[in-house]
C-alpha cells in the first residue's frame, strides 16, 4: 500500500472527523483527500485570529466551497497568555485554537480532530505538537509517514492550488518575544508584508522592531531588491503604514529569527 492509499485508509477508518484547517497546503491536501473518502464525514474547521493573515482565511474558504466541504470559521481574539509573545507562544495558542476545534467537534458529534502535521513536522522543534497530543489531535499526514515534498507533488497532481504556497508561520513570529502585541500593529505588519510579496518577492519575512522594519529576503531576491527603484518605492509604501525605518537583512531569510538565544 502506498502512502496516499494508506492515508485513505487512516481517514475511511475514522468514520467522521473535524480537519483543522489553517488554507495551507498540508491541510488543504488533507481536506481535499478526506473529501473523496466514500461514507467518511467531514467538517473543516478555520480558527481565525487576529494574528493569522486574512488570505489565509479567505484561502480556507475558497477552496471548500469550491470543494463541496462544510466549513466553519471560528473567531477567537488574542488570547491572555499569548499577548506578551511569550517564548512558548506556539504552545499556548495551540492549546487555545484546538480547545476551540475540539469543542466544535464534540458539539456536532464528530469521533475525531485531525491536523495537517506531517512527516517532516514531527523531526522539527515545533512545540505547538505538545498540545496537539494533550488535546487528542491527530495527525493523519504524519501516521501516512508522507513528507512536504509528497504532499506538494500530490496536490499538485490533483490540481489544487496551494500546491507551491510557500510555507508561512503566524503574524506572531514577526516580532521579538516578550514585545506585547496589539491588533494594529499585527494589521500593519500583514499590509507591509503583503507589499514585499506584490513587490516580487514571495516567502519573505518583515520582522518588527518598534518603529524599524528588517526584511528577510528569500535566496536569489536580492538582486532585484538591489535595484534602487525597486527598493525606493517599496521602502516608501511600507514607511507610509507607519513605520520610520526599513532595512535589507543582510542574511536573508531564515526561521526562528526572533527567537531568543541567549
Amino acid at each position: 500500500m502506498d502512502k496516499l492509499e494508506n492515508l485513505r485508509a487512516i481517514l475511511a477508518e475514522a468514520g467522521s472527523a473535524v480537519i483543522a484547517l489553517s488554507g495551507g497546503t498540508d491541510s488543504t491536501f488533507l481536506v481535499s483527500v478526506a473529501a473523496g473518502v466514500p461514507g467518511l464525514r467531514v467538517m473543516a474547521v478555520t480558527v481565525s485570529t487576529p494574528y493569522m493573515f486574512s488570505s489565509e482565511v479567505d484561502d480556507a474558504g475558497h477552496f471548500c466551497r469550491k470543494a463541496g466541504v462544510t466549513h466553519r470559521i471560528l473567531g477567537l481574539g488574542i488570547p491572555v497568555a499569548v499577548l506578551s509573545n511569550p517564548p512558548d507562544r506556539c504552545y499556548l495558542c495551540k492549546t487555545e485554537v484546538m480547545k476551540a476545534v475540539t469543542a466544535s467537534a464534540r458539539d456536532d458529534g464528530y469521533a475525531f480532530v485531525f491536523d495537517g502535521t506531517n512527516a517532516d513536522d514531527l523531526k522539527e522543534y515545533r512545540p505547538g505538537l505538545k498540545a496537539l497530543k494533550e488535546a487528542g489531535v491527530r495527525s493523519p499526514l504524519a501516521e501516512a509517514k508522507l513528507t512536504k515534498t509528497e504532499i506538494r507533488a500530490y496536490a499538485r497532481e490533483a490540481g489544487l492550488e496551494v500546491s507551491d504556497k510557500p510555507s508561512n508561520a503566524c503574524l506572531l513570529t514577526r516580532f521579538p518575544h516578550d514585545t506585547v502585541i496589539n491588533t494594529g500593529d499585527l494589521r500593519r505588519t500583514e499590509a507591509a508584508e503583503n507589499l514585499v510579496t506584490a513587490a516580487g518577492f514571495p516567502g519573505a519575512r518583515v520582522r518588527v522592531h518598534g518603529e524599524l522594519v528588517r526584511i528577510e529576503l528569500r535566496a536569489g531576491h536580492f538582486e532585484r531588491m538591489a535595484i534602487t527603484e525597486t527598493r525606493v518605492n517599496l521602502s516608501e509604501a511600507i514607511r507610509a503604514l507607519g513605520f520610520k525605518y526599513v532595512t535589507i537583512d543582510a542574511e536573508g531569510y531564515r526561521t526562528g529569527s526572533m527567537n531568543k538565544t541567549e
